[in-house]
């Protein structure tokens, strides 16, 4: 199912991880702490880390600024992605988003059926590109957070992936804005 091309050479991205959340804190970040020791395990960059309160116009912000920092290839967010009042994590994906992977939210929601059952519907996961920068957003739960990067992001973000990986992908993204 997953294919490495061990002859293939590894091209590390520099990735950076947001919790959004009202109640974490550095100390408690587990999901946040998840993420960052598995992008870095991986061979990545850990290029940004932070915590942001459920605030849409924060969140925006945030990604706004990470996607015009030219250091940042990846951005991955844990938390805000349930159906509460304030889970607004799609909606601050919304605001910035040039295209949506709907593969990904639909991939993290199979996956995560066969672990949790119809309780998956309440996941708002996704995932998309904005100015050449992936982006995608993780539910708040550590579990969630080890699924969608072991299960998918682990293998997508490895330039050795084959049949084909969004690393590989990368120096196309911003074809649309060349003259």
């Amino acid at each position: 199912m997953h294919r490495i091309d061990e002859t293939a050479k590894f091209l590390p991205v520099n990735i950076a991880v947001a919790t959004i959340s009202d109640t974490r804190t550095q100390a408690n970040d587990t999901s946040g702490d998840a993420l960052a020791e598995r992008v870095i395990r991986a061979g990545h960059v850990l290029a940004g880390r932070t915590i942001i309160r459920d605030d849409a116009d924060a969140i925006a912000a945030q990604l706004r600024h990470w996607i015009a920092d030219p250091a940042i290839d990846v951005v991955i967010t844990t938390g805000g992605t349930g159906v509460t009042g304030r889970d607004v994590t799609p909606e601050a994906f919304g605001r910035v988003l040039d295209k949506t992977i709907e593969g990904f939210g639909e991939l993290f929601r199979m996956l995560s059926y066969q672990k949790i059952g119809t309780s998956t519907m309440q996941s708002r996961a996704l995932g998309g590109v904005a100015n050449g920068t992936y982006l995608f957003a993780l539910p708040g739960s550590t579990g969630a957070a080890k699924d969608g990067w072991d299960d998918i992001l682990l293998y997508q973000l490895d330039s050795r992936h084959k049949p084909c990986n969004l690393v590989e992908l990368m120096p196309r993204l911003k074809e649309h804005l060349r003259p």
